[in-house]
């Protein structure tokens, strides 16, 4: 029925203008200051509730304002958007599609495989255990019986090394605060551990006794992570600081530090970020510390402006750095003389490939590269030797989960038009069985992936995924969507989804520009959309949609963009300086006020990414394309949907709220046909956690909002 509805595409949006009301008002109460000698005037810095206290004159408990206005605002957008012709029959795909079972690539301690999986209508992801490979699955653990909600959800689990006993972290309504237990997966007993402070990064001892563990010591100071060491049966007070994130100078609010074991418990490798492109190692003899209370680091890494993580066999760390090589390298690190002077090459860098990350079996390496930003995965031996490549299903992600105790490994696949597969290897004899396929209800051979390179603004060659069904014509009206990131280094690789294949069922192409500022083609990639030069990242995506209306697949009044978090930044900031070029705009749980995001939640993290505004050379190229700051009175902006989550830890729903109403004042578009829409998600954060139901609805929102735009809605 879907297919028969919404296929009816290109045809004008019947939807009355006279039929959506007016967007509810908002208070503008001007805060005027003075940045590095240039003074700014912010209309509603009253939307940053109790953040704001500098407002003169404004309401003791400011948060119920803001509280009580953001309920005005989700009202006025479930009036909009939930009577939208089509949205039933889409959510009715939708939930279709979302309730398809899912199952993780097993972790295996001993005989045992751990795995997540979620069935159907599950609002929450639970974890099962089998006894051997061909072993019965049984029920471990399902938060979905702790909350009728579904707002309790599973953050992580990890497995002790006897397969006996199971650490994990749930939290609550997406706040990301993990709470950690611990399990006995004999009984499925909880034993009485119980650590809050959002835990994580849990590293076992190889006896199980206990475990280390990351925390925050105090949950509302997001630069306080502890390093710790916690044995069964103890409170949690008593347990040993290994390490603390520096109280004092420039590194005091980066990620900070962490830490793992390894399988013998004889070493430990230390890390701490020193920005969002590098990280300093330093290796401990914890046998040692055990015994005498003594911290000794060698120095690994130090001081280099690269990224450097590895694994630990016996006493070799097989270490993946982009120390002298932007595009990754192996060497293998002797942890009696870890200095770099001391270091055996066991990759090097290749220049038509990025290596993003290596699984170590036995006797086996694994690296992981991207080359035209999908995966290629190659084995050798310890030394470096090759073994040949990895066979893969075809041009995707891909990623293996391999074990240093065991040739066994597990493989998982997706790509733009194929679900994720899980495949079982063996990594000596080549043996391939396939793990668990959902069964999606899609027929995954209707749909057409290639990519394409264009030109951005500075001449830089750029890719680009296009994802549609076979057959599209290019018309030069072609319903398109276009969805980007371009940060911190993070990849867009082909990977199935199952919410945007509403859009190609119904005719729209689908494009994925490979942006700098992410990691598809290394760590140069990566800087040259970082800083000063994140102006690059806005002009890759313009440039892409400029490119597809130039090539005669579309046009302006037929072309809609994307993202989230980082990417909401990208399409905010494209939305003010090119608003001509799109009908529709989604930016979800966005950093849009760049002059004053360092102040709120954990957003110093971000400041080695995108800068200081109290820097004032960094506030110069900060001001040039703050979203927030460079919207333009009398302009005709097209319809905007702002997202946000009233628990995020990581970007204050402040930046979504205050964007709404700014926009609102500046568009000289009419609110009817080109609405300026806020949702604030009550029940969750940043976007992980959320029950099955909300994703539902997310995802409907997000399409039938594009779609209306876009002139794809049925009569």
């Amino acid at each position: 029925r879907f297919l028969l509805t919404v296929g009816l595409v290109l045809l004008p949006s019947l939807v009355s203008a006279a039929s959506i009301p007016s967007p509810p008002p908002t208070e503008a109460m001007p805060v005027k200051e003075t940045i590095h000698g240039v003074e700014m005037v912010d209309p509603y810095r009253w939307l940053e509730g109790s953040a704001a206290p500098e407002i003169e004159g404004a309401d003791a408990d400011l948060d119920q304002r803001v509280s009580t206005w953001t309920d005005e605002q989700n009202a006025y957008t479930r009036t909009v958007l939930d009577d939208l012709p089509g949205r039933g029959e889409l959510e009715a795909r939708l939930e279709a599609l979302l309730e398809v079972g899912r199952v993780s690539r097993p972790t295996v301690r001993q005989n045992r495989y751990f795995f997540w999986e979620r069935q159907g209508d599950q609002p929450q992801w639970t974890v099962k255990v089998q006894e051997g490979v061909d072993g019965e699955a049984r029920m471990l653990l399902d938060v979905n019986t702790l909350d009728p909600d579904g707002l309790t959800a599973l953050g992580w689990f990890t497995p002790d090394p006897s397969g006996e006993l199971a650490a994990f972290g749930i939290y609550q309504a997406g706040d990301e605060n993990f709470v950690l237990h611990v399990l006995e997966v004999d009984t499925g007993t909880w034993l009485a551990e119980e650590i809050p402070g959002k835990v994580r990064g849990v590293s076992w001892l190889p006896d199980s006794s206990g475990f280390l563990y990351h925390r925050l010591e105090d949950l509302d100071n997001p630069y306080s992570t502890q390093i710790k060491l916690h044995r069964l049966g103890t409170h949690h007070r008593q347990d040993t600081l290994v390490f603390e994130q520096y109280k004092e100078g420039p590194l005091a609010t980066t990620w900070g530090p962490g830490a793992g074991i390894s399988r013998d418990g004889r070493w430990m490798v230390l890390m701490y970020w020193t920005g969002t492109d590098s990280n300093d190692l330093w290796v401990i003899d914890f046998d040692r510390w055990r015994r005498t209370g003594e911290l000794e680091k060698k120095v690994v890494v130090e001081g280099a402006k690269a990224t450097s993580f590895g694994q630990i066999v016996g006493d070799t760390l097989f270490l993946t750095t982009t120390v002298d090589a932007p595009n990754g390298r192996v060497v293998a690190v002797d942890l009696y003389r870890p200095g770099q002077e001391h270091w055996k090459e066991i990759l090097p860098e290749r220049e038509d490939a990025v290596l993003t990350g290596v699984a170590v079996a036995r006797g086996v390496l694994a690296p992981h590269y991207l080359k035209d930003a999908y995966t290629r995965i190659e084995l050798t031996d310890y030394e470096g030797r090759s073994l040949g490549e990895l066979e893969l299903p075809g041009i995707g992600s891909a990623s293996l989960s391999a074990f240093e105790d065991r040739t066994e490994a597990f493989l998982s696949f997706s790509s733009f038009n194929e679900p994720q597969t899980l495949y079982r290897l063996d990594l000596a004899s080549g043996e391939r069985s396939r793990w668990a396929k959902p069964d999606v209800p899609v027929d995954p051979s209707l749909i057409e992936v290639h990519q394409v390179r264009y030109p951005s603004k500075d001449g830089t060659e750029v890719t680009m995924f296009l994802v549609h069904k076979k057959g599209l014509e290019k018309n030069g009206k072609v319903p398109t969507l276009i969805s980007g990131y371009g940060g911190f280094g993070i990849s867009l690789t082909p990977r199935f989804s199952s919410t945007i294949m509403p859009w190609l069922e119904a005719g729209g192409l689908y494009a994925v520009p490979n942006l700098r500022g992410g990691g598809e083609y290394g760590d140069d990639w990566h800087k040259a959309g970082m800083l000063e030069h994140k102006q690059n990242v806005f002009d890759d995506f313009i440039a892409a949609a400029e490119y597809l209306i130039a090539e005669g697949y579309t046009d302006s009044k037929h072309l809609g963009i994307r993202g989230g978090s980082n990417g909401g930044l990208l399409t905010g900031a494209a939305l003010v300086q090119r608003p001509d070029l799109y009908s529709a705009v989604i930016s979800a749980v966005p950093l849009l006020d760049m002059l004053r995001y360092q102040h709120f939640l954990m957003a110093r993290y971000w400041v080695p990414e995108y800068g200081d505004p109290e820097n004032q050379d960094h506030f110069g190229f900060l001001s040039a394309y703050s979203p927030y700051q460079n919207i333009r009175p009398d302009t005709a902006y097209p319809a905007v949907f702002l997202t946000a989550g009233e628990n995020d830890a990581r970007v204050h729903p402040l930046h979504a709220r205050k964007m709404a109403a700014r926009l609102r004042d500046a568009t000289a578009s009419d609110p009817a046909e080109d609405p300026i829409l806020l949702w604030v998600d009550r029940s969750a954060g940043h976007g992980a956690g959320k029950p099955l139901d909300l994703q539902v609805q997310d995802a409907a929102d997000m399409l039938i909002f594009v779609m209306w735009q876009l002139g794809m809605l049925p009569g």
